[in-house]
């Protein structure tokens, strides 16, 4: 029941706020995951799950593929050698404002890296590390 009037107040939080006011997409996204289950978040944990590897095709996989080990910098895709913009925040401003976005790239970027979707959790992780950068 309580979980049910949470999410009803959430669903409802829209209509009620100015756009203006919006609450930043990653604390959204986190509040979400929340909900979905996941504990606490960790930028430690968040690291651990970016720098691991995972087979895929024979090949292991890594979010440091595509993103390099220092998310200061300039990474490029594995595929395609197009320059992905750094991740930190902290040099690319544009990174993690758009909810649409995070949920696109973090979808994607799951399913090539560890071959699933990543769990709550996981994404929490992820955002909270790249948020620390």
């Amino acid at each position: 029941m309580k979980k049910s009037l949470i999410l009803a107040a959430i669903a409802l939080l829209p209509l009620s706020t100015p756009p203006i006011y919006a609450a930043n997409p990653v604390d959204e996204l986190l509040a979400k995951y929340r909900l979905q289950g996941a504990d606490a978040f960790s930028a430690e944990a968040g690291k651990i799950l970016w720098h691991q590897g995972f087979t895929q095709t024979g090949k292991i996989r890594k979010c440091t593929t595509c993103h390099t080990n220092d998310l200061h910098k300039t990474g490029k895709h594995a595929r395609t050698g197009k320059a992905i913009k750094p991740m930190a925040p902290s040099v690319n401003p544009e990174r993690l404002t758009k909810l649409k976005k995070i949920r696109k790239w973090l979808k994607r970027n799951c399913k090539w890296t560890l071959g699933r979707e990543c769990t709550p959790q996981e994404k929490g992780n992820i955002l909270i590390y790249l948020q620390s950068q």
